[in-house]
């Protein structure tokens, strides 16, 4: 997800300060309820690697409107169903104005499906998989503005190489971060918003 710069801190009218990009009532939704929180479904780690690959060049705000269409149209996620989506099914995706009409991200997304599987079936779970990236635990940072906040790492970095290799597309270094911030591989709140405490496990 690409993160706004314009203050470090967004306090609205419930008086609970927020990461600064949380400013309409759908992002503020997803940032309350979802961003950073971990995730260990298979199902919602496809679902979050696809919209980020499908947000490259976009706005995270445009995605989150689109979600539902996205979930009608990839089967609610299914890895194993999108693997045998056929070329004529793409060629209706195609026409679906519920997406991003973009033939790239989404013939990448089938291909994505079907390495999605293979990882599945060589480590029991992509959570599995894409935990051990982590060590098993949410790498917690203290950000005090959003501007420190790096556009990738070298835990994206390892991750994307290793995702290439398996044959993943969409899946550089700054997609790879913004899929770890989004599913709980690291907190990235700032030390300010009220979800930082919260999603820190105490020491």
């Amino acid at each position: 997800m690409l993160l706004a710069l314009e203050s470090d801190k967004e306090t609205t009218a419930d008086h609970l300060t927020r990461c600064s990009w949380a400013r309409t009532p759908i992002s503020i939704v997803y940032h309350d309820s979802e961003w950073g929180v971990p995730v260990h479904d298979d199902r919602i780690l496809f679902e979050f690697l696809t919209l980020e690959g499908a947000q490259a060049g976009l706005s995270w705000e445009t995605i989150l409107k689109k979600r539902d269409s996205y979930r009608d149209a990839f089967a609610d996620f299914d890895p194993a169903r999108v693997a045998r989506f056929t070329p004529a099914r793409v060629e209706r995706l195609l026409r679906n104005p519920g997406i991003v009409r973009n033939r790239l991200k989404v013939v990448s997304t089938v291909q994505n499906a079907k390495a999605f599987r293979a990882v599945q079936r060589e480590c029991g779970s992509f959570d599995a998989y894409v935990w051990d990236l982590v060590g098993g635990a949410p790498r917690v940072n203290r950000w005090r503005k959003l501007q420190q906040i790096p556009p990738r790492t070298p835990d994206s970095d390892a991750m994307s190489r290793d995702l290439l290799r398996r044959g993943f597309k969409f899946v550089g270094s700054t997609i790879c971060y913004a899929f770890m911030q989004a599913v709980g591989l690291v907190n990235d709140h700032t030390v300010d918003c009220f979800r930082y405490s919260t999603l820190t496990p105490e020491r």
